[in-house]
């Protein structure tokens, strides 16, 4: 074929292909404009999966008649005019893209009208092609109406999924923004149901308890810390509020939505040593910083940016993240009772319905504990508290500490306690450079499995630095001369034995943390007291304050829980006492 213009119709679905990729692209930039718009409520209505029809009604400025349908061509936007404007973008959309693309692709209907104006305008598309433009009675805003969505386009409509599925990533995308904007009021209808009804009072609390629903509402705990002119709040779960992927991580940018590997990874890293294997943390996390700081125009969908100092707010949301875990998480608590034949207290729950975009809560409130909007973190108090009340009164199977606190029975695994304890030990002696190493009187040889062997030669350098003293000793055989004090007191004389398990352990740990933190872990675990060994009143007594003096005492450096806290409520009611 000789070289050509494309068609202008044929070039605009091309290109709203770029900007409009399934029915949630739709609802996306119609919110974005109807909150750039200065809407304080936004509705969006939506049936089969929003390919029949999607309807995004909002109570903003309103487009004047005779701007509606220059507002409809391609690059006609009212948030910049010059290519300086581009370092200062403060809006959600400023390409001029939006409703020209998603007119490409659908039957469109938009009704508006400015507060100051007598009468609305109406302008119909189908496909790209204007129908026309007339005044129409309507109230101040915008509705667009968007049907048939990729009708003209059935290779595109194979595509997407089933209407659930799209119905879901559409409400995906209203719960985030929802989240962004808490002043915003918005709804979302899927097939005439309800699905979403976030107050927009104003609080993030109330918009997450209206999301999520109380259990989660009630576990999430505030995040605040400024530097300079770059600051990072929101909420994020306790530790035990966990998920089984990312996708429960809301990263906002000055109250965008967006998608940023980095970022995310700043607040899984945040979490790092309080989580089990393979789960992730539900956060909503907003950056704010000077627009100049970030670049918003270099994505097509703009669900990714760029930060000209992504290390500085990578260690600023980590901190932010990891202070706010060690100063509110709460004291884990028992979550069932003792005995199975009493049913759970009722707990107050969301008025929404049921909806297909819904956490999977691994630990539900405890029995008992009714929440409120405003009451989202328990007010237990910290676990440091706790710990300083707590008086040891005994052990069960040489592997649990039983205290008795203010506030009920409390647990201690030993262990993991313990492991906390050697963990912090070892991360300090590291900062300070002293490295206590304790030399075998007899050497030991350690034969080492390939995997093994490999394990090692990575780790080699790092080893010599906690305190192991080994020398090659032919075909895959290492020399143990000397172990960490930490290690040596329960390792010796099995020195071999212990460095083999360390190797293996760590190739594990490997994969979910850095590689000092999976070493130093390591060895915490096992340098720690063993589950089935006796301890004497004191070693007890000692341990707890020693655990209260650790950087964060809730978790293991593995993720799993030190204490355990059984109410008074909980223990009154096994006794037929409530």
């Amino acid at each position: 074929m000789p070289i050509q213009q494309l068609p202008p119709h044929v070039a605009a679905q091309i290109a709203a292909g770029e900007v409009i990729e399934r029915p949630a692209s739709v609802v996306k930039e119609l919110v974005e404009n109807s909150l750039d718009a200065g809407a304080k409520g936004i509705s969006v209505s939506i049936r089969e999966g929003g390919v029949a029809e999607i309807r995004v009604t909002d109570n903003g400025r309103g487009i004047a008649a005779d701007e509606l349908g220059l507002a409809f061509t391609h690059h006609a936007t009212s948030k910049l005019s010059t290519v300086d404007d581009l370092e200062t973008v403060s809006t959600l959309g400023f390409r001029g893209e939006a409703l020209p693309s998603v007119a490409a692709v659908a039957r469109v209907v938009c009704a508006t009208r400015t507060p100051d104006s007598e009468a609305g305008a109406r302008i119909e598309f189908r496909y790209g092609n204007s129908l026309g433009e007339r005044s129409e009675g309507c109230p101040p805003g915008t509705s667009v109406e968007v049907s048939d969505l990729f009708g003209a386009l059935p290779a595109r409509r194979k595509f997407l999924r089933s209407a659930a599925a799209e119905s879901s990533r559409i409400q995906e995308v209203v719960t985030r923004y929802a989240l962004a904007h808490p002043e915003v009021r918005f709804t979302l209808s899927v097939d005439g149901r309800e699905a979403v009804n976030a107050p927009g009072s104003g609080r993030l609390q109330d918009a997450i308890l209206s999301l999520y629903g109380s259990e989660v509402a009630g576990r999430m705990l505030p995040v605040s810390l400024a530097d300079g002119e770059v600051s990072v709040d929101g909420y994020v779960g306790a530790p035990d509020l966990n998920r089984r992927n990312r996708s429960y991580t809301t990263l906002l940018v000055n109250s965008r939505w967006v998608y940023d590997r980095s970022i995310y990874f700043a607040i899984e890293r945040a979490y790092q040593g309080t989580l089990p294997e393979r789960r992730f943390p539900l956060a909503i996390v907003n950056l704010c910083l000077p627009p100049e700081q970030v670049d918003v125009n270099s994505h097509p969908t703009k669900r990714e940016v760029r930060f000209r100092q992504a290390d500085r707010l990578f260690s600023l949301v980590q901190r932010a993240v990891r202070e706010a875990l060690i100063a509110h998480a709460p004291v884990r608590t028992a979550t069932r009772s003792f005995s199975p034949t009493h049913a759970p207290s009722p707990v107050a729950t969301s008025p929404a319905p049921p909806r297909p975009w819904t956490p999977d809560v691994s630990v539900p409130v405890p029995d008992g504990l009714a929440l409120s909007a405003t009451a989202l973190a328990p007010a237990e108090g910290s676990l440091r508290d706790v710990l300083a009340d707590l008086r040891v009164v005994g052990q069960i199977r040489q592997t649990y500490i039983v205290a008795e606190g203010p506030s009920g029975m409390y647990l201690i695994d030993q262990h993991a306690a313990h492991e906390r304890v050697v963990f912090d030990q070892i991360r300090q002696r590291m900062q300070e450079e002293a490295r206590p190493s304790q030399p075998l009187l007899v050497p030991q040889t350690a034969e080492l499995s390939v995997a093994q062997s490999g394990t090692l030669e990575s780790y080699v350098s790092l080893l010599a630095d906690y305190g192991f003293v080994l020398e090659p000793f032919g075909d895959r055989a290492w020399l143990v001369r000397a172990l960490p004090a930490s290690l040596a007191a329960r390792a010796n004389p099995d020195a071999s034995v212990a460095l083999r398990e360390l190797l293996d352990a760590v190739a594990v740990e490997q994969v979910v943390m850095e590689r000092e933190d999976a070493l130093a872990a390591t060895v915490a675990c096992h340098g720690a007291v063993r589950a089935g060994m006796t301890l004497a009143q004191a070693e007890m007594d000692a341990l707890l304050r020693q655990l209260r003096a650790t950087e964060n005492p809730h978790h293991c450096p593995h993720g799993r829980p030190t204490v355990v806290h059984f109410t008074e409520y909980q223990l009154e009611r096994e006794f037929g006492r409530r």
